[in-house]
C-alpha cells in the first residue's frame, strides 16, 4: 500500500457516511464530516478540533465539520472501529487506544522514550512516525494533525525523582507500559480513573500518582500531595493524540478540499504544540502556589527511569509486538 506523505494534504481523510446512520445529506452544497472526541469543550483537544473546523469552513470549498464533543457520538475506546469501517470521519484519540488493532501504536505512551516537546516534535518528523503512519494506513486511517501531551508523578509521601522513590507505594499510572514500569521498580499499583485520584489520595488508598498535566490542575490533586515532578526540561509521560480520520473520507475530498484540510492542520498543530508546553509550566505555577515542593527530573534521573524502562515495558512490548525490536530501535534513534 502506498505511504501517505507527512503532509496533510497526504495525511488526512474523508468519509462517505451513510444517511440511514448518521444523517449526512448527499445532496449538492457543503460536504459535513463528523469529528468525534471524548473531552469536554474546554478541553485543548477540543480548541485543536475547533481550529480545524473553522479554518476549513473560513476556506469555502464546500467543506464543513461537526463537532462531537464529550463522547456525545461514540465512547472514547468504541470510536475506532467505525472510523477504520468510513462509518465515522474524524478523531482526536490517544493513540494507544488502538493498541489492540495496531500493536506499534502502544509506543506513542512509552516511558522515558520522549523526553520534552522539543523531542516530540523531532519525532513527529523521524522515520519513526513515518512507520508508524505507514501502519495506520493499513488499517484504514490517516493522520491530519500530530500532537503529544505530558505529564509527571505527584505523591503524598515525599518526591519522585528516581526508581527507588517509588519502591513499597501504592502507585496509580497511566497505561499498562508504566504499570509494567513502576512494578519493576517496587511499586503496588492501584488502577483507577483519573477522576478518581484525588478521593484516593484523600482517605489514603493512594499514595503517588502518574497522570498529564492537565489532569493534575483540573482534578486538583495539589491539595493532597507533598511533592510534584512535573514535564519540564524532562518528562517520563508523553501521550500522542493527534486527530485522526478515516481512509475513506480522504478519498472523498477533491484537491481544493485536501489543500484546506491541510493548512488547518497545520494551524492546529502550532496551537497544539504552543499550548501543550504552557499546560505543563501552569501546572508547576498551581502546585507552587498551593505550597506543593517541586522535583524536577535531571538527566541522570531520567537515565535511570529509561535503564528500568528497558528491562521492563520496552522488553514485554518487543515480545509481544510484530517487528517490536525494529521499530523501538526506530524510536530510541531519534535524539
Amino acid at each position: 500500500m502506498k505511504i501517505f506523505k507527512k503532509t496533510l494534504t497526504a495525511s488526512v481523510a474523508a468519509i462517505s457516511m451513510s444517511v440511514a446512520a448518521f444523517g449526512m445529506s448527499t445532496s449538492v452544497g457543503a460536504e459535513t464530516l463528523k469529528l468525534s472526541h471524548q473531552w469536554s469543550t474546554s478541553d485543548i483537544r477540543h480548541k485543536v478540533a475547533e481550529i480545524i473546523a473553522d479554518e476549513v469552513k473560513a476556506a469555502n470549498v464546500d467543506l464543513e465539520i461537526q463537532i462531537f464533543p464529550s463522547g456525545s457520538l461514540f465512547k472514547a475506546k468504541e470510536q475506532w472501529t467505525p472510523m477504520t469501517r468510513g462509518q465515522l470521519d474524524m478523531i482526536v484519540y490517544p493513540l494507544a487506544y488502538a493498541g489492540g488493532r495496531v500493536p506499534a501504536t502502544n509506543l506513542t505512551l512509552m516511558p522515558a522514550l520522549v523526553k520534552n516537546h522539543d523531542h516530540a516534535n523531532r519525532i513527529n518528523e523521524s522515520p519513526f512516525m513515518a512507520k508508524i503512519e505507514e501502519l495506520l494506513n493499513e488499517d484504514g486511517v490517516v493522520t491530519v494533525a500530530k500532537g503529544w501531551l505530558a505529564g509527571g508523578f505527584a505523591s503524598t509521601k515525599g518526591c519522585i525523582r528516581k526508581p527507588e522513590d517509588v519502591k513499597g507505594l501504592q502507585i496509580r499510572a497511566a497505561g499498562k507500559s508504566f504499570e509494567q514500569m513502576l512494578e519493576g521498580a517496587g511499586a503496588s499499583i492501584a488502577a483507577m480513573p483519573s477522576s478518581e485520584i484525588y478521593p484516593a489520595m484523600q482517605t489514603g488508598v493512594l499514595d503517588a500518582t502518574n497522570t498529564s498535566s492537565a489532569s493534575f490542575v483540573s482534578y486538583r490533586i495539589y491539595e493532597q500531595v507533598k511533592c510534584y515532578t512535573p514535564a519540564a526540561g524532562n518528562a517520563l509521560w508523553f501521550m500522542y493524540q493527534p486527530v485522526l480520520m478515516s481512509k475513506k473520507s480522504y478519498d472523498n475530498l477533491n484537491d481544493a478540499q485536501k489543500e484546506a484540510l491541510a493548512a488547518a492542520a497545520k494551524k492546529a498543530e502550532e496551537y497544539y504544540t504552543t499550548e501543550g508546553r504552557k499546560q505543563d509550566s501552569d501546572s508547576i505555577a498551581v502546585f507552587k502556589e498551593n505550597g506543593v515542593e517541586i522535583a524536577e527530573l535531571t538527566d541522570e534521573d531520567f537515565a535511570a527511569w529509561q535503564a528500568l524502562a528497558k528491562e521492563t515495558s520496552y522488553k514485554k512490548f518487543v515480545e509481544e509486538t510484530p517487528n517490536g525490536q525494529e521499530l523501538l530501535d526506530m524510536a530510541l534513534a531519534v535524539e
